[in-house]
């Protein structure tokens, strides 16, 4: 099982920007002193739920930082980055990284990025798979060259070759996030592991994993290739002595980071968008994952590795919003409860 931290860089009620980026640089680092397996960090624009703009930029400080941590992008928006542009920075902290960095990707929301950015709801509504398969032979072949609806160009050779690692083969693992059916399936084709929200149950998690594999299967890939697909749950965990003083602790300051955070959130087009309720979506996360005791956090993580079949988490972390407490978490994670899991 390898158990990784989920970093927003959140920006919550009464602090600055660079406060809440600091605290990211911090996380990362505590968790590879700590003995996690990885961070994944999160991209938004315009918006105080995550204050991190660039994931490829952040994870090329952050392994820069560390020495053995695996960091990952949870996830590049690739509506709003030409593929190319993407594989080239992957590639490049993939080669100089030794091969710890994992490239998550996303097609986001209909948000106003899309307007800033000149990509056009288009980008998210229909153009995520030809980016997403550009993007993959960007990462797997020598030269590339497209003729596709969105991209067309003449071909060129990939400089840096992603598959040049010293002492080693292939590019960086590329992640999709998904959250319907439909990149259910597109993930499944390709044999590209899922990084699954925190919002969604142990239940709904093994729903995804289990269409997910009949796809993949359906794709002409091998079952035991299927079998062996390493998806990513994302979560939340907060270590306390009780289950009622971790609760207390993310009731108490998240509601407030989530009304504006996504409260902030900018259709491109106008559309309505409703908003959960912050303190009942606390509350349900803290009912889904480790919030509590170690021994309970590590029962939780065990019990939905056996009921989905995912051992990858991303775990939010810094739901307190406090830099001291949220190092004091990432400690406890792995002094506490890693040490039951393995």
């Amino acid at each position: 099982m390898r158990v990784g931290a989920f970093v927003l860089a959140a920006q919550f009620p009464g602090q600055g920007q660079g406060e809440a980026l600091h605290r990211a640089v911090r996380t990362t680092e505590v968790a590879e002193e700590s003995g996690l397996d990885s961070v994944w960090l999160a991209e938004h624009h315009f918006v105080p739920y995550g204050t991190c703009p660039s994931a490829v930029t952040l994870a090329g400080l952050l392994l820069g930082r560390t020495r053995r941590i695996r960091v990952g992008t949870a996830v590049s928006v690739l509506p709003n980055i030409h593929p190319v542009a993407l594989g080239e920075q992957a590639a490049l902290l993939h080669l100089l990284s030794g091969g710890r960095f994992s490239l998550g990707v996303g097609r986001g929301g209909p948000w106003v990025d899309l307007e800033v950015f000149g990509s056009g709801l288009r980008a998210y509504e229909r153009d995520f798979p030809e980016s997403l398969d550009l993007l993959l032979r960007w990462l797997r072949e020598p030269r590339v060259s497209a003729d596709g609806e969105r991209y067309r160009f003449r071909e060129v050779p990939v400089v840096p070759r992603p598959d040049e690692l010293i002492g080693g083969a292939g590019g960086p693992e590329v992640v999709v996030a998904c959250t319907s059916a439909k990149s259910v399936r597109l993930a499944a084709e390709r044999a590209l592991p899922m990084l699954l929200g925190m919002h969604c149950g142990d239940e709904e998690k093994a729903e995804m994993v289990a269409l997910w594999r009949t796809h993949a299967i359906a794709a002409g890939h091998p079952p035991e290739e299927a079998d062996a697909a390493a998806h990513v749950s994302a979560g939340v965990a907060q270590i306390a002595d009780s289950r009622t003083e971790a609760t207390e602790t993310l009731v108490k300051a998240m509601p407030g980071w989530l009304r504006l955070g996504l409260g902030a959130h900018v259709t491109v087009d106008g559309r309505p968008r409703s908003m959960r309720d912050p303190v009942a979506y606390t509350e349900l996360l803290c009912g889904l994952h480790p919030v509590g005791p170690p021994r309970l956090a590590a029962d939780r993580l065990a019990a939905t590795a056996e009921r989905t079949g995912i051992t990858r988490f991303a775990l939010l972390v810094e739901g307190s919003g406090d830099l001291a407490a949220t190092e004091e978490n990432v400690r406890r994670m792995g002094a506490e409860v890693l040490s039951r899991l393995r």
